[in-house]
């Protein structure tokens, strides 16, 4: 949004607003990573430039993860995302989602069952 002054005393707000539906996800993050290189925030570039999981939905970039340590970096660099969004003309919020992969669950799963059964269970690969 930017004002604008056509020359009869009042500024006026322009808005220009861009069609969510055609935008790519991908393309987002992409730039989002672009911006990030260019405006020497390294240490966020470098975490962010491997995700590949990016999804617009209900108005927000949506980036989903399973590494703890992945959604920290994220979340202490939100401000430079949400820039970095900006920058390219977008409204859109940005949101961090924790999954648990398939391992976690497996893991977290066994750990259950060693509480319950202690030395009596004994598990195959």
């Amino acid at each position: 949004m930017s004002d604008c002054n056509f020359g009869h005393g009042s500024k006026k707000k322009l808005k220009i607003e861009r069609d969510l539906t055609k935008v790519s996800a991908s393309n987002v993050w992409g730039k989002v990573v672009l911006y990030l290189r260019e405006h020497k925030k390294v240490a966020l570039h470098v975490a962010c430039g491997d995700i590949t999981n990016a999804v617009i939905a209900d108005g927000k970039l949506i980036i989903r993860s399973s590494d703890d340590f992945l959604i920290d970096v994220l979340e202490n660099g939100r401000k430079d995302i949400e820039t970095a969004i900006r920058w390219q003309g977008l409204d859109l919020k940005f949101e961090v989602v924790k999954f648990e992969s398939k391992e976690q669950k497996i893991e977290k799963d066994i750990k259950k069952l060693r509480a319950f059964f202690g030395n009596n269970l004994e598990i195959e690969d």
